[in-house]
């Protein structure tokens, strides 16, 4: 795709600035902050999006200093861009972000530690000019949510007073079924406000996921035809290559449905579906995404579909079955693959199934949103020797490659009236020349800065679960039959097929 021009405002736009802050990791030796929330760190410092100000602090139980903290986080870095084939670390941007970090050993279920957390916390402040900003991360399990944020407004530390801010964000699963997920929002915000409250689903920090709202609203070509007057269907697909790994404990108690559906597929459902805010301020965008999972209906059991992969191959390489997989039981009933046909109860999209399927150990890693436009008549085609017009379909592609295709017929060149499907094709990475991110960069910013667009609010979580919870019930009282009924390798189970059969359509290929 041959670019044209640029009509970027950055020149004149307001650029946020980040201010004075220490950002707190609970789980500071964690998977979660090696990988993920650290590396983001780096990639905005680099970006020279941090203030000078920024002091991060690590706690954890392992006994340590900060100089060990920093060192390890730095080698597991540099090890993981060699493999991904990145340039080296930038030893200036690491020592910029790193060198006023701290760390703290303590165990967050003691009150104690809160107190020497504030003590430190008021050091700090003093030493860098911090202005009391304090952003804590809870990179730690579920269980902890509640229990730590009431130790922090114990001590005094979720209070705000005057310009001084404090912030938590809590990464999902917010909660395991409805009346959890009611019970862990309440807890909750007995001890905080809403505003202060930051549930993160990384999903939303992608790039192409960012951009579905700028596609829709920006392009007067596209928000005319975005409903049931020109939509046949959508299909949103997640799909995974990797095994639950060593995450058997996690992935038994939570399986598919909970992982993924009512948190990661339903933003990106609600992306595509919601009406346009009346501006991009945060509380107006997610009360469209709020309107959204209103109008859902509770899911239909025979609208739902459960899987689980036996052994197969992911190209040459044989791979167990997930009752094989580490910390799994042998007759394991736990869903590993999900399916399910949703429908949006308003004018704009009455009439139009979202059929989304996710799933472990399937063909290829894909995410995509494919919205299916309705046929074209074929009566002007009656004399052509043409017996069926393509599929008109519009792909919002977020892995591997981002970027967004429109698929559509035209004639075959000659002198006969030949109709072919073509595409068109604009990727990201072809486009613009970005910077290595892993879609942390934007929420971790966001929420130094108190933007809370891209973070779920309390209403949201909990109009998402009380879609899915009728699967939940039903999964409850039924036994899967079968399991396994995919085979690792494969597009998935074949209730999946199934169920979109029954209304005359199919999946899109993985990939």
């Amino acid at each position: 795709m041959r670019k044209i021009h640029s009509n970027s405002a950055d020149a004149t736009a307001p650029r946020k600035v980040m201010p004075s802050a220490a950002m707190v990791i609970f789980g500071a030796h964690g998977d979660l902050t090696k990988r993920l929330v650290v590396p983001a760190l780096y990639h905005l410092c680099r970006a020279g999006k941090l203030s000078e100000h920024f002091v991060l602090v690590g706690m954890d139980r392992t006994d340590g200093d900060a100089g060990g903290w920093v060192q390890g986080l730095k080698e597991f870095l540099a090890s993981a861009m060699q493999a991904a084939g990145q340039e080296r670390i930038d030893d200036k941007a690491w020592d910029r972000l790193t060198a006023n970090a701290a760390y703290m050993q303590g165990d967050i279920t003691r009150s104690d530690t809160y107190k020497q957390l504030g003590e430190l916390l008021d050091s700090l402040d003093k030493k860098h000019g911090l202005e009391g900003h304090v952003l804590f991360y809870l990179a730690v399990g579920d269980r902890f949510f509640g229990p730590v944020i009431d130790e922090l407004a114990a001590a005094g530390l979720t209070k705000q007073v005057a310009e001084r801010w404090r912030r938590v964000i809590v990464e999902k699963p917010f909660g395991h079924d409805l009346a959890s997920a009611k019970a862990l929002n309440e807890h909750i915000l007995k001890s905080l406000d809403e505003s202060q409250v930051f549930r993160m689903d990384h999903f939303l920090g992608k790039e192409t996921v960012q951009n579905i709202m700028a596609f829709r609203f920006a392009n007067g070509m596209f928000e005319h035809m975005w409903n049931r007057d020109r939509i046949d269907h959508v299909q949103v697909t997640v799909a995974e290559t990797v095994g639950v790994e060593q995450r058997g404990s996690f992935y038994e108690v939570t399986g598919a449905l909970r992982d993924m559906v009512p948190n990661h597929v339903f933003q990106l459902i609600a992306m595509v579906a919601m009406e346009p805010p009346v501006s991009f301020a945060a509380d107006d965008v997610r009360n469209k995404k709020a309107d959204v999972f209103a109008a859902m209906l509770p899911v239909k059991g025979e609208h739902v579909c459960r899987g689980q992969y036996g052994a197969g191959h992911l190209g040459d390489k044989a791979v167990p079955g997930y009752r094989e997989e580490p910390h799994v039981a042998p007759d394991s009933s736990t869903e590993t693959y999900v399916a399910m046909r949703l429908e949006i109860d308003n004018w704009r999209w009455a009439g139009v199934p979202f059929y989304v399927r996710t799933g472990k150990r399937l063909t290829k890693r894909w995410t995509e949103i494919a919205l299916r436009f309705k046929e074209a008549p074929y009566a002007l085609f009656q004399d052509a020797p043409v017996d069926r017009l393509g599929a008109n379909w519009l792909i919002i592609q977020i892995q591997p490659d981002e970027g967004i295709r429109l698929s559509f017929n035209a004639k075959r060149p000659g002198t006969r009236m030949e109709i072919d499907t073509v595409e068109m094709d604009f990727t990201y990475a072809e486009w613009f020349n970005q910077e290595p991110a892993n879609g942390y960069e934007t929420l971790i910013f966001d929420a130094l800065i108190g933007d809370a667009t891209l973070y779920q609010r309390a209403d949201q979580v909990e109009l998402a679960w009380r879609v899915v919870q009728p699967a939940l019930d039903l999964w409850a009282t039924r036994q899967p039959s079968g399991f396994p009924d995919y085979t690792a390798g494969s597009d998935g189970p074949a209730c999946s097929d199934a169920m979109l059969k029954r209304d005359g359509r199919v999946w899109r290929k993985i990939g």
